[in-house]
């Protein structure tokens, strides 16, 4: 190597020293630039959410409710998959309930079914295909009918047994109002935050959450809670998972329409999705706005 090579390297060492010097912030710089781009997120996405929460009573079949008998019209059936076999009442939500959420519906019964094998009717194949699952919604409710006439409804479908089903028992729901933020558990918000950090200063540009150099979870603790507040039971607002969100980015199913999570302690098993896991629906909120219920995501996961 001659003396002008070697100037030459020496040149190029120094031009890449200075471009990755001009490409990194300091912790504190970029913790603060972090912070800004959580906090125009959460002004960007706080939408109304109502919360849920399990209750002792035995509802009617009018009535909501997790597990247990649902309502069904004098002339009609249990939902069943293709191979005729009947599907089992996950949830239903009377909607005069949910309040606050503009696109939901007034009124009338909003039930989820599924067939209650050993994946809970979820199919790994199309999370959409409404054979093992369905979303049933009654927009007028006949009061004459009665829970014994469903009940002589009901067919043993081969599967039936005491753990047959994520909900151990049939428990009523109360309804609370409140409002949430996308979390870093959404599939949707990766791309947002890189955006925000990037607007917010010109020094370093990031494509994803990995090419920071802090650990935001760690670091800043409205990341964390906001991450911790998407679990729970609760309709609108955004998702948990314990593995990672199954739309894309681009996705149209973007209203929640119910989540269920597990909810166990003290020897109490009410709701357990495998292990320990988590249950969401999702759906087009210009779908649901038409009561348009034949497309929508079902997906449950576990650690």
């Amino acid at each position: 190597m001659g003396l002008f090579d070697i100037f030459k390297k020496k040149n190029t060492d120094v031009n890449v020293q200075n471009e990755s010097a001009e490409k990194t912030l300091d912790h504190e710089t970029e913790l603060k630039v972090a912070e800004q781009a959580l906090k125009a997120i959460e002004k960007k996405t706080l939408t109304p959410c109502v919360k849920l929460e399990l209750a002792g009573n035995k509802p009617s079949i009018f009535e909501s409710k997790v597990g247990g008998i649902g309502y069904v019209p004098h002339h009609g059936t249990i939902p069943e998959d293709k191979k005729g076999r009947q599907l089992r009442l996950l949830a239903q939500l009377d909607c005069s309930q949910v309040v606050g959420i503009e696109d939901f519906p007034k009124s009338g019964l909003l039930q989820f079914w599924i067939l209650n094998d050993d994946v809970y009717g979820m199919s790994f194949d199309d999370i959409t295909c409404q054979d093992t699952f369905r979303i049933v919604y009654h927009k007028d409710i006949d009061n004459t009918v009665t829970e014994e006439e469903v009940k002589a409804k009901f067919k043993e479908n081969g599967l039936d047994g005491e753990y047959s089903m994520p909900v151990n028992g049939e428990f009523g729901l109360k309804f609370t109002s409140s409002t949430d933020v996308m979390s870093e558990s959404d599939v949707r918000f990766e791309k947002m935050f890189c955006e925000y950090y990037n607007a917010a200063q010109s020094k370093k540009k990031i494509n994803s959450l990995m090419d920071m150099d802090i650990a935001p979870a760690d670091e800043i603790e409205a990341y964390e809670q906001n991450f911790q507040n998407a679990y729970g039971h609760k309709v609108g607002g955004y998702p948990a998972f314990t593995q990672w969100d199954p739309r894309k980015e681009e996705t149209g199913y973007d209203f929640l329409l119910l989540q269920l999570d597990s909810e166990f302690g003290n020897g109490d098993e009410k709701i357990m999705w495998g292990d320990a896991g988590i249950c969401g629906f999702f759906i087009n909120r210009q779908k649901l706005k038409n009561l348009d219920f034949d497309d929508v995501i079902y997906n449950w996961d576990c650690c």
